[in-house]
């Protein structure tokens, strides 16, 4: 990956998103393509029929029917019995995942910054919404790295959700300074498998429901495992319905432009994930090379996302976030 500058970290929820963005995307809510069964009544339109609020039909009564939802209007044109039957409300689990390995700090844009607007404004839709929150970050010190938000619903905790991405950009900011665990220490090979087998476990999920993974998904070991997992496949029975946002910085989908800006010739790069230095010549078959490795990850991502009916979507640090969520992903079939 290619390092960018120092980055400034946003420290309170305004800075992060806005309270304008923030409205903007008040009218949009979390959808999923498959019927997953919620733990507690919400305001989603199942297509189970319960009890609730919002009649859908009849059907005649039946010995041990509750005599309360029997029509009597119905009743007294007809003679017979009937019960209303309700449309059941549930809610929808939503679980976000954000990356933030010592990778995820580079870039310019910064990955790690534009990671955690991306997943303050769907934890915050989901909310909003009355869906069933839950959230968690990996990447920080060894074994699996994670750290986990329970799950909760409701606009009151917007905030909550902001403090737990704004307290993993500090803590961020904090090794990258330091340059100690997480910065250019030596990252534990399999980390990704660790944290996806932990983050995807019903133990730790909440449930069925969606899953987004906001990622740069540079990954050594376990990337195929990880996306098992992700899938909802070990031990879930596809329990998730799965998107996979691929965020990379303008300099590592075209390093032609960081040439431009100087990075040429013979040059020691240091891996921010191993802390192991190369010296390298960077040239036009270098880049090339690059280029041709970039392409054949990225279509392996897809081919292996395609396979477990999950979406990937490469998502460049300098998109603009309010045309990603209202135009692209609502496009995509994440947002309603």
């Amino acid at each position: 990956m290619i390092a960018g500058q120092d980055t400034d970290y946003p420290k309170t929820l305004e800075e992060l998103l806005g309270p304008e963005l923030l409205r903007r995307m008040s009218r949009l809510d979390v959808v999923s393509r498959k019927i997953f069964a919620g733990k507690m009544r919400g305001e989603r339109r199942s297509k189970r029929r319960g009890q609730s609020v919002e009649f859908d039909d009849y059907r005649e009564y039946l010995p041990g029917d509750d005599l309360r939802h029997i029509d009597w209007n119905v009743f007294a044109r007809l003679d017979k019995y009937f019960i209303k039957l309700f449309r059941e409300e549930e809610d929808l689990a939503v679980r976000v995942v954000l990356d933030c390995s010592p990778s995820m700090r580079a870039g310019d844009p910064s990955k790690l910054v534009f990671a955690a607007r991306v997943a303050m404004a769907i934890g915050s839709i989901g909310l909003v919404n009355m869906n069933r929150v839950s959230a968690a970050t990996f990447g920080w010190g060894t074994g699996p790295g994670v750290v986990e938000l329970a799950p909760m619903r409701g606009r009151r905790n917007v905030e909550r959700f902001g403090r737990f991405v704004l307290d993993a950009l500090e803590r961020a900011s904090t090794e990258h300074a330091s340059g100690g665990e997480g910065g250019l220490a030596p990252t534990p090979s399999g980390r990704f498998l660790d944290a996806a087998r932990r983050i995807a476990s019903p133990r730790h999920a909440g449930g069925r429901g969606v899953m987004i993974v906001v990622s740069d998904f540079l990954v050594r070991e376990g990337l195929t495992e990880g996306l098992n997992y992700y899938a909802g496949g070990v031990g879930g029975g596809g329990a998730f319905d799965t998107t996979c946002l691929h965020v990379l910085s303008p300099d590592e989908i075209d390093p032609g432009r960081a040439r431009e800006r100087g990075l040429l010739g013979d040059l020691r790069l240091t891996d921010v994930e191993s802390g192991r230095a190369t010296e390298v010549t960077v040239s036009a078959a270098l880049l090339k090379r690059y280029k041709q490795r970039l392409d054949a990850h990225l279509e392996r991502l897809d081919r292996e996302c395609s396979a477990r009916s999950m979406t990937h979507m490469l998502v460049p640090t300098d998109t603009d976030l309010e045309g990603l969520l209202l135009g692209e992903l609502r496009r995509r079939g994440l947002f309603s």
